[in-house]
């Protein structure tokens, strides 16, 4: 009966300890912090398996090991130039010192909320002491694309990065990284995930956007009209040049044509007294077939050889 009643005895009392809660388990991603009436009690646990801890008295709380993540809210901040924009952050963290944390924050939730208030405030204060192509390029070697036209235009030139924005993501790491420090928290990272502009500047944007833009197209189209009018003033030049050296050729031509019939008539009717006669006297019918018509009146003196002709031919 003793046996039995001492094997009893220690079977209600493992049952009393598991019902209780005197066994957890640590997973290898977890910190455990053990509160006693809710005050943290001996060191924070880390080794991965079974644990023991003081049955209803103790609470467990769990801790991540692994490295977390905050995304912040796209917030509204003015730059260096007054220029606002819309910037939206995330960052990477992981708890440094487990009961420090859990002393100043308690849970994730506080933690974020934390985070959120350092980080945001770094954040404005790194983008307003700074212009907006800070923000824009990566980092000072990474130059705008060079625009089609700028010579002769109104369109504004973006100024070269002095630091960029790689440069301001260190300053706001640096700059938060001490003050989560003493919440036990360890920042790991922040990079700045967009940059959007202002709603109600974007309209204006866009519009002055469009005004360069036509004022490119503008220029093109003047040069395009310029090219044109000298193009077609040489098509012009050239063709009047074509034409007057074919007109001179023409007139060179009909010379020499005329030149060699001339030669070839008098070559023909200079064979003889005859035929010199026959030729005088058809080039004489042919002036009269020119001169002469049905109600022609012609005045000739005695000695002109057409009156002499007409004498002949009564």
């Amino acid at each position: 009966m003793k046996i039995w009643m001492i094997l009893f005895g220690l079977a209600a009392l493992f049952a009393a300890l598991v019902l209780g809660g005197a066994f957890f388990t640590v997973h290898e991603t977890e910190t455990v912090i053990l509160t006693q009436f809710g005050r943290p009690v001996g060191d924070p646990i880390t080794d991965p398996g079974l644990h023991f801890k003081t049955p209803f008295v103790q609470d467990v709380n769990r801790l991540e090991k692994r490295v977390l993540e905050w995304d912040g809210p796209a917030t509204e901040m003015p730059t260096k130039d007054k220029t606002y924009v819309v910037i939206d952050t995330f960052a990477r963290w992981r708890i440094l010192d487990p009961k420090d944390y859990f002393v100043k924050l308690r849970d994730e939730r506080s933690a974020q909320s934390r985070l959120e208030d350092i980080i945001g405030s770094e954040v404005r204060t790194a983008v307003a002491g700074h212009e907006l192509i800070e923000v824009v390029r990566s980092d000072k070697s990474r130059v705008a694309a060079a625009a089609p036209v700028t010579e002769g235009t109104n369109s504004s030139a973006l100024r070269v990065a002095q630091r960029g924005r790689l440069a301001l993501q260190e300053d706001i790491l640096s700059a938060a990284a001490p003050k989560l420090a003493t919440l036990g928290i360890e920042l790991l990272d922040v990079r700045i995930k967009r940059v959007n502009y202002n709603r109600d500047v974007v309209t204006n944007i866009y519009r002055r956007m469009i005004s360069e833009r036509e004022q490119i197209a503008q220029r093109f189209r003047s040069e395009g009209e310029g090219e044109a009018a000298r193009i077609n003033g040489r098509r012009e030049r050239d063709l009047r040049e074509i034409e007057s050296n074919a007109y001179k050729r023409v007139q060179e031509l009909r010379g020499e044509a005329d030149a060699e019939a001339t030669r070839i008539y008098a070559e023909a009717y200079n064979k003889s007294t005859e035929a010199r006669d026959f030729y005088g006297f058809l080039k004489t019918l042919d002036t009269y077939s020119s001169v002469l018509g049905s109600k022609t009146n012609v005045i000739l003196s005695t000695d002109s050889e057409l009156f002499r002709l007409l004498e002949k031919s009564k």
